[in-house]
Formats: C-alpha cells, sequence, structure tokens
C-alpha cells in the first residue's frame, strides 16, 4: 500500500527564524515614526511666531516639491478655532516655486491666529503641520498648533504593516520564481517551494487590497471606519497612487497566470524523462523567464512610480534603477528564502542549483551596490546630511545589514565549495551504510518492519496506521540521509543566519521609503534657518539717541534699553534727558520696530509714562531675530517733533 499521509515534520529551525523576524519587525516599527514628510514646507506668509500690524489679505505655504491640496488642505482658525479663511485654494506656484494659498475674510480682529495644513506629497506620502501667527498683538487662543496626525495612529501602524507585506510578497514571488527557473528546474515539483512562491503570490495581493482600502483614511481623517467610505475609494482611484495600487493587481493577475503554468505544465515537464519534454521544457523556460521578467519589472514599477525615485532629481534615471534595485533585492532575498525552504524541507538539492544561486546572488549583490549608490547620492546629497538627518542615519544602518549579509554569505559560498567537493555516494554511505551500531541497527529495523508490511491488513484503520508509520519511517530514513552531510548542514546554518538578518534589511528598507530624504530635510532646514536670520542671541540692547525737536527745549537724549533684546517677549524702558544730563518730561514719545529685510513693520508700542523722564513698555513682541531698525519720536511741543532711529542686530 502506498502511504500518503506524511507525520508532523519538526519545525524548529524555521519557527525560530519567524519569531527573530517578528521580534526583528516589531522593534523597528516602534521605534519608527509615521511617515514625517516627504515633501518640506519651506515658508509661509505670514511666517510662524511672527505679529503683523494689519490682517495679511491671504495666507500662502511654499513647498520643497508639488504637493496634492484641496479647498479643505488650508485652514485659518482666529483665537475661539472659527475658520477665518474663505476656503478656497489658490495656486500660487511659479517656475520650480511651489506655493498655495487662502484668502482671509476682511475685518479679521486682533488676535493670535492658527493655520492647520495638510497635502499629498509628490512621492504619495501625506505631510501636515501647523503654526501661528498674530495680528496687532499676541493674544490666547484655544486652538492646537500641533495639527493633524496624519498617515500616524491605528491606520498608520495599519498602512505601515500592509506595506512591510507588500515587500515581502513581492520578493517572495519573485525570487522564489526565479531561483526555480534559473537555479533549480527540478524543484518546480517540490511542494514546499509551491506553497512558498504562492504564499508569497497571495500575501502581496491581500496587502495590496489593504492599501488599496487604507490609502483615503492614511491620507485624509485617520478614521478606520472611512475604508468603507466608497466616494472616498472613488477619490484615491483618481490619483496616481491609487492608479499605482491598481495597475499591480492587474500584474498580479498576470503572474497568476505565470505561477499556473509554472507548477503545472512546466513542472510536469522536469519530471518527464522524454526528449521532447526536454525541449518543451526548454522552450518553456525561455517563455517563463521572459515573461516573468515583464511582469516583475511592471510590479516593481508602480512603486517606482510613487515612492522617492518618481521626485527630486534625475526622475527619468531615478525610476529604472529603482525597479532594477528592487528586482536584485527580489531576485537575493527572494532566491535566499527559496534556498533555505529546499535545504529544511525537501528530501535534497542538487549542488549544482546551488553553485548557481550562488553566482547569480553574487550578481544582484553587485547590481544592488551600483544602484545603491546612486540612490543614496540622490536622497542624501552630502556627507553632512548622511550622519545628520534620520535618512541617512537609517541608509548607514541599512548598508551595514547589506555588509552583515554579504559576510555570511561569503561563509555560505565555502560551504557551497565544500559541498560540491564531496561525492554523493559518500553522504549516502554514510546514512544508509552504518557507520555506527545505532545506524546500523535502526536500518535493520526499518528493513524488518518493511517486510512486514507487505501484505496490507483487512482492517482499514490499522492499515492507516500502517500507512503512517511507514511514511514517518520514510521521512526519517530520508531526513538522515540529508543531514549526513556535514557541509550540507553548515550550509543550512548559515543560510538561515542570512535570511534572518535579511528581514532585517527588509524592515529598515521599509522605514527608509517612510521617511524623508535627508537632502529634502537639509533643504528645508536651510529654509527656515534663511527665515530666521541672526538667530545668535546678542543681549540686552542699550542704545542712546540725540535728539532736536528745534523748538524750546527741544534738545535732548533718548536712551533706550530693551532686555532680553532677543526674539519673544520684552520689557522696554526709555529714558528722557535734557542736555545737563537730568531727566524731564516731554508730552509724547513713540516708538517703532521694524524689519526691513523681511518687510516686517512698524510695529508700534507705546509706553507707559512712570516717572519723570521715565517711559516703560511690558510685553513687547520681537516676532524674529534680525537687524531691526528702531525708530524714537519725541514731540517736545504741539508742533515741534523729530524721530531718530538707529539699526541694532536683535537675537
Amino acid at each position: 500500500m502506498t502511504a500518503t499521509t506524511a507525520p508532523p515534520r519538526s519545525g524548529l529551525p524555521l519557527t525560530r527564524l519567524l519569531l527573530v523576524a517578528a521580534a526583528v519587525l516589531g522593534a523597528l516599527f516602534a521605534a519608527a515614526a509615521p511617515a514625517s514628510a516627504h515633501a518640506a514646507l519651506l515658508g509661509s506668509n505670514p511666517k510662524a511666531g511672527t505679529v503683523v500690524a494689519k490682517a495679511p489679505a491671504d495666507v500662502a505655504l511654499t513647498f520643497s516639491e508639488q504637493v496634492a491640496m484641496d479647498n479643505k488642505s488650508i485652514r485659518v482658525l482666529d483665537p475661539k478655532g472659527k475658520r477665518s479663511d474663505t476656503a478656497r485654494l489658490r495656486n500660487l506656484s511659479k517656475g520650480s516655486t511651489v506655493t498655495y494659498g487662502v484668502d482671509l475674510r476682511p475685518g479679521l480682529a486682533k488676535g493670535t491666529y492658527t493655520v492647520v495644513w495638510q497635502a499629498i506629497s509628490a512621492d504619495s506620502h501625506p505631510v501636515s503641520g501647523a503654526f501661528t501667527f498674530s495680528i496687532g498683538a499676541p493674544s490666547r487662543t484655544t486652538v492646537s498648533a500641533t495639527g493633524e496626525n496624519v498617515g500616524g495612529g491605528l491606520v498608520g501602524v495599519l498602512y505601515g504593516a500592509a506595506r512591510y507585506a507588500s515587500y515581502a510578497g513581492f520578493i517572495v514571488l519573485v525570487g522564489g520564481a526565479a531561483f526555480v527557473v534559473a537555479c533549480w528546474q527540478r524543484g518546480a515539483n517540490e511542494r514546499p517551494l509551491q506553497r512558498l512562491v504562492v504564499r508569497g503570490w497571495l500575501t502581496l495581493t491581500a496587502a495590496t487590497l489593504v492599501l488599496l482600502l487604507l490609502r483615503a483614511p492614511y491620507t485624509g481623517s485617520g478614521h478606520l471606519a472611512d475604508v468603507f467610505d466608497l466616494s472616498a475609494l472613488k477619490g484615491v482611484l483618481q490619483t496616481k497612487p491609487g492608479a499605482a495600487l491598481v495597475s499591480r493587481l492587474l500584474l498580479l493577475g498576470a503572474s497568476a497566470v505565470f505561477i499556473a503554468v509554472l507548477f503545472g505544465a512546466y513542472a510536469r515537464r522536469t519530471a518527464s524523462t522524454e526528449p521532447e519534454a526536454a525541449k518543451e521544457r526548454k522552450d518553456l523556460a525561455f517563455g517563463l523567464g521572459l515573461g516573468g521578467t515583464v511582469v516583475a519589472a511592471g510590479i516593481a514599477a508602480t512603486w517606482a512610480l510613487t515612492e522617492h525615485a518618481s521626485v527630486g532629481l534625475q526622475p527619468g534615471i531615478a525610476m529604472p534603477v529603482d525597479i532594477v534595485h528592487l528586482l536584485a533585492v527580489a531576485v537575493w532575498l527572494g532566491g535566499l528564502a527559496a534556498l533555505l525552504v529546499a535545504l529544511f524541507r525537501t528530501p535534497s538539492i542538487e549542488r549544482a542549483a546551488v553553485q548557481r544561486f550562488s553566482r547569480i546572488a553574487f550578481t544582484a549583490v553587485c547590481t544592488l551596490a551600483a544602484t545603491g549608490l546612486y540612490q543614496s547620492w540622490r536622497q542624501v546629497g552630502s556627507w553632512h546630511a548622511l550622519f545628520g538627518t534620520g535618512y541617512g542615519q537609517l541608509l548607514m544602518v541599512k548598508v551595514g545589514l547589506v555588509a552583515v549579509v554579504v559576510c555570511i554569505a561569503f561563509f555560505s559560498r565555502r560551504w557551497t565549495a565544500r559541498l560540491s567537493e564531496t561525492a554523493v555516494g559518500e553522504a549516502v554511505d554514510a546514512a544508509e551504510g552504518g557507520a555506527t551500531g545505532t545506524a546500523a541497527q535502526e536500518q535493520e529495523q526499518d528493513q524488518e518492519q518493511e517486510q512486514e508490511q507487505v501484505t496490507v491488513p483487512a482492517d482499514p484503520q490499522r492499515a492507516a496506521q500502517l500507512a503512517r508509520q511507514q511514511a514517518a519511517r520514510t521521512v526519517v530514513r530520508e531526513r538522515r540521509v540529508r543531514d549526513a552531510d556535514p557541509h550540507r548542514t553548515g550550509l543550512r546554518k548559515s543560510v538561515l543566519a542570512e535570511t534572518v538578518v535579511a528581514v532585517a534589511l527588509l524592515a529598515v528598507t521599509t522605514v527608509l521609503t517612510t521617511t524623508e530624504p535627508g537632502r529634502t530635510e537639509e533643504e528645508a532646514g536651510r529654509g527656515a534657518s534663511s527665515s530666521a536670520a541672526a538667530a545668535v542671541p546678542s543681549g540686552p540692547v542699550d542704545i542712546t539717541l540725540p535728539f532736536d525737536t528745534g523748538g524750546p527745549k527741544g534738545k535732548g537724549t533718548a536712551a533706550l534699553e530693551l532686555t532680553p533684546g532677543r526674539s519673544g517677549d520684552n520689557e522696554l524702558h526709555l529714558f528722557v534727558n535734557n542736555p545737563a544730563g537730568k531727566p524731564y518730561d516731554v508730552p509724547e514719545v513713540r516708538i517703532a520696530l521694524t524689519l526691513k529685510a523681511k518687510k516686517i513693520g512698524p510695529l508700534p508700542v507705546v509706553p507707559d509714562h512712570l516717572f519723570t523722564g521715565h517711559w516703560s513698555a511690558d510685553g513687547v513682541q520681537i516676532p524674529m531675530a534680525g537687524k531691526w531698525d528702531i525708530a524714537v519720536t519725541v514731540r517736545t511741543s504741539d508742533i515741534d517733533e523729530t524721530t531718530v532711529n538707529k539699526t541694532v542686530e536683535i537675537g
């Protein structure tokens, strides 16, 4: 009777791999914040934190790259939280400068206003933020200036997990299929490899559907219930990321046909020994290789068209390079997963197949190095960004993990070389010939039990029990033969270590795709620093201005003190003295502050009279650092008045 039922197999090494992979993945995603931004806010008008004398006509935001916005993207809220804009977005872009704005309603009262904005950057990631400005003078506000948590929360976690699953599914699908076609044709008949590739396809398909459904809440409200909003889903389908996800699903349909042919017609040809089958197998291999490459490149393009490669410098070069990079990753890491399954789950694998994969993996790593170097230059741009930005630091972690995998692969190649020098008969003889007394006894027991089972009992239950026992002995015998070669055992351990590090490498790569590129972060930093020139505190301002109004008792000096003399709240004191240095009162003094470089001001300051020749004002707001012009107007009679001024550095 032929045994059809196999006993449970010990999956301890693979179980450990999955546990380690889950731990690494959890740690990386726990440390990773939601997508911080890929398009950066370079500046605004009015600028964040400034105090303007009168209400502006509009609020305008300037970004580092193209963004998608609608009438809900920019909201200006008054101190009570009511909307103060007209809710009509205007595209103010000129040339390469990307600027959007909204008009403000007329007659806005004095106080602090909050600008809350959100948009979709050109590489499909949501960006958001908030800032305040004041009209006349700052005031208390009930609005939070933190902005909405776009791309975060539970929706952000689920979206990030789906992104990781989609990358993993793509790598297993493409790499596993490539391993079978290019390295081990007989593997098309092995059920463990078939399950690996099919599970890769299922994972990528399911993750793509989840990404499509989560896209609207991920870039909008952040509420998980919005996945059932059909109108929002319709809007997603009209965007570039939505079209890319739909295209990926269509290409996955074509890849399903590829899988059916690979494990159907092609597998039957590899199992046949007829001459005609060999020719048909060769033709099928060529067709599968060509068609599979086209489909895999198309799926990789759905990422390249919506990720970092599609924006910034040289997108026409970056997108093809990104496609080649993704394919090389899939061939290397996916093939590594297929080799691991073959070493642990199949009775045997030809040494020539391992050698072929070793050569292909080496080519893939060289391709990764070349394309990765170009991508790193494009996204980082400088040594400072490499070490001083989150993207650069993650990139160094990725490079380090690649180096670790390559080092482990070096030992794998050594085991492969030893494996190729070992004759097949040596391993079989060591396992079946009874090198030890225990092995000989086990072999004799197996032979005796096989002889006893020649006659199939009439009892169906007894027959099924004997079939399971026979299957168990067969599996143990095959495993003993398989594990008798110490070089194969060493190769299994090194490939397992490679796979564990590769899982961490994939997680870091996924986090990198949701991290603001170093070049963009530095550009945003330069924009922020230019809007806050001379940010170094200069200390208290102490100036003395001589004046002469031309009338009787029209001469004297005005001594002004501004403490602490930096942006924010300041305390102002003004002392007026006659030519003899004695304090004396004048009918009126006025002060105005102007930052000409940023066209801010004049900001009026009306001090209170305290004592003879002494005026004071608390809470004098200096919106930002820079070279401020301080103008002091002194009136000594009804008609005699003069203004004296001086430019000082305020930090």
